[in-house]
C-alpha cells in the first residue's frame, strides 16, 4: 500500500488508530535473556517499518537500527515487491543493542507496548497486508523461549481484549530497505504519515517508559 496519501485520509485514519498510539505500560517479563558482554542483534516487524525503526531508536541502549525485510521465501527484496505481497516478507527493523544497557526482553515489553498492536492481524494503523504484520524473528533459541514467555505470560495476564496474534519465527535472512527508507522518521518528522501514525508512538515511549526513553540523536544511527 502507498503511504504518501492524502492528509484527509490520514487524518480519518487517526481517529481510529488514536487510542492505541497512547500505548499502554506492560509488566516486564519474568523470563528474559541472560546478560552478554558485546553487542546483540533483535529482528522485529510491527507495521511500517518508518516506525518501528523510529521507537527503537529512541531506546537507551540500542545503539542502531535499520529497516528491511524479512520472513519471505524469496531470496531478495525490495519495497515494490514486497508493497504487492509478491515476496512474502514482512518489513521489519534490525535493532542491534547493548545487553548491559538493555535487555532483549525490555526490547520486547517495548515491541508490545508502544511500536504496535499486537492484536491486529496483518494490519497496522493505515496499513494492512501480511507485510504489516506483526512478527518477532528469532536469531536464538534463548530469544524464541523469551519471546514465547512473554507473550504466554501477557495472555494470562489480558494485557489485551484480544488475542495476540504475533508470530514468533526464525530469522532466516534480513534485506537492507533501499536507502529513502532509512532513518526515515528523523529525516522526515514532519510529514502526515509520520505526524499522525508514528510520533505519537515515540511520545508514548518517553511518558510511558522514562527510564528507557534517550533521544536519537544520542544513539547515534
Amino acid at each position: 500500500m502507498n503511504r504518501l496519501i492524502p492528509v484527509l485520509l490520514l487524518a480519518l485514519t487517526a481517529c481510529t488508530a488514536s487510542a492505541r498510539d497512547e500505548g499502554v505500560r506492560l509488566p516486564p517479563p519474568s523470563l528474559d535473556a541472560a546478560t552478554a558482554t558485546g553487542d546483540a542483534t533483535a529482528v522485529f516487524a510491527g507495521g511500517c517499518f518508518w516506525g518501528v525503526e523510529g521507537v527503537f531508536q529512541h531506546v537507551r541502549g540500542v545503539k542502531s537500527v535499520r529497516t528491511g525485510y524479512a520472513g519471505g521465501d524469496a531470496a531478495h527484496a525490495n519495497y515494490d515487491d514486497v508493497s504487492d505481497g509478491d515476496t512474502g516478507h514482512a518489513e521489519s527493523v534490525k535493532v542491534v543493542y547493548d545487553p548491559a544497557q538493555v535487555t532483549y526482553g525490555q526490547l520486547l515489553q517495548v515491541f508490545f507496548s508502544v511500536v504496535q498492536d499486537p492484536t491486529l492481524l496483518n494490519r497496522q494503523g493505515p496499513d494492512s497486508g501480511t507485510q504489516y504484520r506483526s512478527a518477532i524473528f528469532y536469531g536464538t533459541p534463548e530469544q524464541k523461549k523469551v519471546a514465547d514467555a512473554y507473550i504466554g505470560q501477557l495472555t494470562a495476564a489480558h494485557a489485551f481484549s484480544g488475542p495476540i496474534v504475533t508470530q514468533v519465527v526464525p530469522l532466516k535472512g534480513f534485506y537492507l530497505a533501499e536507502n529513502e527508507h532509512q532513518d526515515y522518521m528523523r529525516l522526515n518528522p514532519d510529514t502526515p504519515y509520520i505526524a499522525i501514525n508514528d510520533r505519537p508512538k515515540v511520545l508514548a515511549l518517553e511518558r510511558i517508559y522514562p527510564e528507557r526513553y534517550t533521544p536519537a540523536w544520542a544513539n547515534g544511527r
